[in-house]
């Protein structure tokens, strides 16, 4: 079936920054060049010029108070905001969603088919992680104690307006299953291989590549290195800096955000990367894996699926060390089982040639073809 003549949207949570789920879109307006976007949020600028160049149409919350500080702080208006788009004149929808995309509304003849990095996180299995007392105020739990049954219940009944789901990863395919009860194929996400090069430096120190909130589990990672000594370098901005950076002891530098010709380099030169969170997916780890580079990454997630584990009998041919506990002790005897290991740059970076752009790329436009042809064939008999 010939795609290039449907009409076609875009639907993405929000556009503030490029990171793996706008590289995601970023393909999707590859395969369709003639397609619009629909966003919450949009920060100009900040996209790629492949994005930017797309007419692209926000919400109302794109037009509230401060939004380029504290639009997640507007979270329970987003299912009314994403339904506020009139779609009608579309063929096929493409959502990535992490939130509320995938809920948007269109009518029966249209095709809609969602990428899903991860079902709405903030309300399900990650709720007290975003809004335990350790990590949100009084008034902010208190707020979203109020919308969360009515966040969670919106969040399965829209799950009914796509045809098809495609996740991320095996993980995110378990967890739309478990709270959509629908099944989902699996296409990883693109990562940019040629933007990294594999190096032979073996390194002077660990590497965390991370966003700063809190399921990201940066603070296990710097407790860890306090206690230890070792030389931590910490490249990212989010809201939990101002704490982490008051934790950080004298071993462990906080850089913010780095260009990508600065990150390719701390990458070249760390022993190893660090990952103690639990990722839907993960792009970081393939991206320092690509640099020949070890990670040392809790062992849940999409970790699983991107990392060869060392098994106590394949040294040479593993890609990383997982630690099952995510605690300081599980984290540190993962650290002393890396550095009594060898490690081959060759096999590591080898390894992550299944999760190129070209493949992405590939799959998705064939995954869009197949549905096509059974959804417009279907809709000749209506």
């Amino acid at each position: 079936m010939n795609i290039n003549h449907l009409k076609v949207a875009v639907i993405h949570d929000w556009l503030m920054s490029m990171r793996g789920g706008e590289r995601v879109v970023e393909c999707i307006c590859e395969l369709f060049p003639q397609s619009d976007i629909y966003t919450l949020v949009h920060k100009v600028g900040a996209l790629s010029s492949r994005i930017e160049s797309h007419p692209i149409y926000t919400s109302f919350v794109d037009r509230l108070p401060f939004k380029n500080s504290i639009y997640r702080h507007y979270l329970p208006l987003f299912p009314l905001a994403i339904e506020g788009f009139d779609l009608r004149r579309y063929d096929m929808i493409i959502s990535s969603s992490h939130c509320v995309a995938k809920g948007i509304i269109s009518s029966p003849d249209t095709l809609h088919i969602s990428y899903i990095h991860t079902p709405m996180r903030y309300v399900w299995d990650m709720y007290y992680d975003y809004f335990g007392k350790e990590n949100a105020g009084w008034l902010s739990r208190k707020i979203i104690s109020l919308f969360a049954n009515y966040l969670r219940m919106w969040d399965v009944t829209s799950s009914k307006r796509v045809n098809w789901f495609i996740a991320n990863s095996r993980h995110v395919a378990n967890r739309v299953q478990k709270y959509y009860g629908r099944e989902a194929s699996i296409i990883h996400p693109p990562v940019d291989l040629e933007l990294f090069q594999q190096s032979e430096n073996p390194g002077d120190y660990y590497l965390l590549v991370s966003t700063l909130v809190p399921y990201k589990r940066v603070d296990l990672a710097i407790q860890t290195f306090n206690k230890i000594q070792k030389p931590l370098l910490v490249v990212g901005e989010g809201p939990l800096y101002r704490k982490l950076y008051s934790m950080a002891g004298k071993t462990i530098k906080l850089l913010g955000w780095q260009s990508l010709s600065s990150l390719n380099e701390y990458y070249a030169n760390c022993k190893a990367l660090i990952f103690p969170g639990e990722e839907d997916f993960g792009i970081v780890p393939v991206e320092a894996q690509k640099c020949g580079k070890p990670v040392i990454a809790f062992a849940k997630g999409g970790a699983l699926e991107t990392v060869i584990g060392y098994n106590g009998q394949n040294e040479g041919n593993c890609s990383g060390v997982f630690f099952f506990e995510q605690n300081v002790q599980a984290l540190e005897d993962a650290l002393v089982t890396y550095e009594n290991l060898e490690w081959n740059p060759s096999f590591i970076s080898k390894h992550t040639e299944q999760f190129g752009k070209e493949r992405f790329l590939r799959q998705l436009e064939n995954f869009i073809i197949d549905k096509a042809e059974i959804f417009f064939e279907n809709r000749k008999f209506r």
